[in-house]
């Protein structure tokens, strides 16, 4: 099928991107590696033995970061329905993160262990539809967090990619009544045409 100019455009930025050669350069498996990255060395939330949920993991360049920074002390337990090719130090499960049965099983692996970090790159499957796609987004958002406040331990930390719109303000808001402090971060890597931002969630509450 003849690709459209859109598409080829699409390509052509993509491949021309400092932040795609960064990542092949250093065998990461995205350019999203590069957020995460900035992100925690500005805010200091990865560290050696550290135990952290890795959500919307695919293809795996945030496990690969985060494996890195915890080091052989550390665990860190990814989850996505696409299958993610295995990367040392990361426990895989394979499911949709919307479905009890599939949470169940990532509550199981963890086995009681105390959670530091819930790191969240998921987006839904793109519709065209504005609207719904937005609603889509934020659901998963509500989702991580829920999962967040539920499993992280006392100032345990909260990382999960928002795209602004209809009911950012109000997820944000949410995120205000979970953790002590809440910030917006825009990483060099994140294109600035796109509407996603990270929220940064810090010191979970005392439940």
């Amino acid at each position: 099928m003849k690709r459209s100019k859109t598409s080829k455009a699409w390509m052509r930025e993509h491949v021309n991107d400092p932040f795609v050669q960064q990542a092949k350069a250093a065998g990461y498996r995205a350019r999203a590696a590069f957020k995460l990255k900035e992100i925690d060395e500005r805010d200091h939330l990865l560290r050696p033995g550290m135990v952290v949920v890795d959500l919307g993991a695919a293809p795996g360049s945030w496990s690969q970061v985060a494996t890195a920074r915890v080091g052989a002390q550390g665990r860190v337990f990814a989850l996505d329905l696409l299958e993610v090719a295995p990367v040392a130090g990361m426990e895989f499960i394979q499911g949709d993160f919307q479905d009890d049965a599939v949470l169940a099983r990532l509550e199981s692996a963890l086995d009681g262990c105390a959670v530091d970090l819930v790191i969240s790159d998921m987006a839904p499957n793109i519709s065209g539809v504005a609207t719904a796609d937005q609603a889509r987004a934020i659901g998963l958002c509500e989702l991580a967090l829920q999962f967040a406040e539920d499993q992280l331990k006392v100032d345990g930390n909260f990382l999960v990619k928002v795209f602004q719109g209809s009911g950012f303000d109000e997820f944000r808001r949410r995120m205000g009544e979970v953790f002590k402090s809440v910030v917006v971060r825009k990483p060099a890597a994140s294109r600035d045409r796109s509407t996603e931002v990270f929220l940064l969630g810090l010191g979970r509450k005392p439940r």
